[in-house]
């Protein structure tokens, strides 16, 4: 999921807020002959900050680092402790493994900024900041449609279920989509929301703020068992959508400050991030009159505001993305359902913008231009960053994970797709294999093609 369109963190100040502009990549070619990363933990308890620097985010540039290094760097801003030492590695234990990961795609559309990506049925949809939703077919990854309004607004979110899409603009506006698959793929505008009747109904009786949100919407999740749409905003509000009737049912006061971001899991229960440096989980009660959603929990992300969220298929880890370039996680409880703090991701040096989870895999997207892949133990709940995707030459605004299409014997992977401020989009292939076959492929980070159009 991403992060709103405003990249710096509140009450931050301006001397100490990344630059976002546009770096020429530096790094040696001899980087792209040694991608392969060893074990890096993450830390398993609370981290103590410094009350002195509640929301600056650490200030290392990547170029200073050495072009070989891949090692987590440190956090002078920030003090931790670490209780658990890193773990030691083995290349020889049957269990070792090495990732090796590619570009097998670069893109770049007069579009400007790429803000949102989803994928669904070997497509891939993605929104710009020229009001266009671009559709890509896998695995060729080759534009198939595309999808436009006359609304001159930049498509801030994606979400797909089933063969309905859902657009969120920044003029406050959610526009849907059905996908027909009759020959060839097309895609036929259906609704508006909110629609122009209710709101002009509701605008007549002083209700309207009930209808549209008064700021710019920051993110879209589909509860496809309850038919409901979500949408979070600026305004600091979750409006709740009838996917049958495409009306708002409910507006829920979610937080004092901007929402960045939601999701909601299988059972239904919804999880907001907000600027207010808080995760709030709701549950849906209906037996509750005209506010069926309730809070149950608020997640303090230790001081810094929570810019994006990712849950797992299975809903047991919920991830936080914070402006300070930390990953939070909480795991649920098997027995009591609870969710208990269980560490910080360290490797980012700037704005976590966007996550995306998929099977043991998560990928991170930040200001700092890279794109950080994680694999997590079933066991312990121990992350490994497993690959760092560089390229981009601007901030990662959106990526998208998915399994790779072909798997070998004895590995496995996932396939991203990245989308940058920088205008690019990129697609990745990265390949986890058992230390027996260290010797098949390469581990090169090169791209097979670029296309400008």
């Amino acid at each position: 999921m991403a992060s709103p369109i405003d990249l710096e963190p509140p009450n931050s100040l301006s001397s100490s807020a990344p630059s976002f502009a546009i770096r020429p990549n530096n790094n040696n070619n001899n980087n792209h002959n040694n991608n392969s990363f060893l074990r890096s933990i993450s830390t398993k308890e609370p981290l103590n900050f410094s009350e002195q620097y509640p929301y600056s985010p650490p200030r290392l540039s990547t170029s200073a680092l050495p072009s070989n290094t891949y090692s987590q760097p440190s956090t002078p801003r920030l003090s931790f402790t670490l209780n658990n030492p890193t773990k030691s590695v083995d290349e020889d234990h049957p269990d070792f493994h090495q990732t090796s990961y590619r570009c097998i795609s670069s893109v770049l559309k007069k579009d400007g900024q790429i803000l949102s990506v989803a994928v669904s049925n070997g497509l891939v949809y993605t929104g710009s900041q020229a009001n266009l939703i671009r559709v890509w077919k896998l695995p060729e990854f080759t534009e198939c449609d595309h999808l436009k309004t006359r609304a001159s607004s930049m498509v801030v979110s994606l979400q797909v279920s089933n063969d309905m899409i859902y657009a969120a603009y920044a003029d406050c506006k959610i526009r849907v989509w059905r996908r027909t698959w009759e020959g060839v793929i097309k895609h036929v505008r259906v609704a508006t929301i909110p629609k122009v009747g209710s709101y002009v109904r509701s605008y007549i009786s002083g209700r309207d703020n009930m209808m549209k949100h008064m700021g710019p919407i920051s993110s879209l999740a589909i509860n496809i068992s309850d038919d409901i749409l979500y949408s979070a905003s600026l305004d600091k509000t979750v409006k709740v959508w009838r996917i049958s009737d495409l009306k708002c049912i409910e507006t829920i006061q979610a937080h004092n400050d901007p929402i960045n971001d939601i999701v909601v899991g299988d059972d239904g229960v919804l999880y907001t991030a907000s600027d207010d440096a808080t995760v709030r989980v709701w549950r849906r009660n209906f037996c509750s009159g005209d506010r069926p959603h309730s809070l149950t929990v608020t997640l303090p992300a230790k001081c810094s505001p929570v810019k994006t969220l990712a849950l797992t298929t299975d809903g047991g880890v919920l991830y936080g993305g914070c402006s300070d370039g930390y990953i939070h996680y909480w795991l649920k409880g098997w027995f009591s359902g609870q969710l208990q703090y269980g560490g910080a991701l360290l490797g980012h040096t700037h704005s976590v913008m966007c996550l995306a989870s998929m099977a043991n895999y998560l990928v991170s997207g930040s200001a700092d231009s890279t794109c950080r892949v994680w694999f997590r133990e079933q066991q312990d709940c121990q992350h490994v960053c497993v690959a760092i995707l560089q390229g981009h030459r601007g901030p990662i605004r959106c990526v998208a994970a998915f399994p790779r299409l072909v798997n070998e014997e004895n590995e496995d992977g996932c396939t991203v797709c990245t989308g940058s401020l920088d205008g690019v989009l990129k697609m990745w292939c990265v390949r986890r294999t058992s230390i027996s076959d260290k010797g098949k492929g390469s581990s090169q980070n090169a791209c097979e093609y670029f296309e400008i159009a």
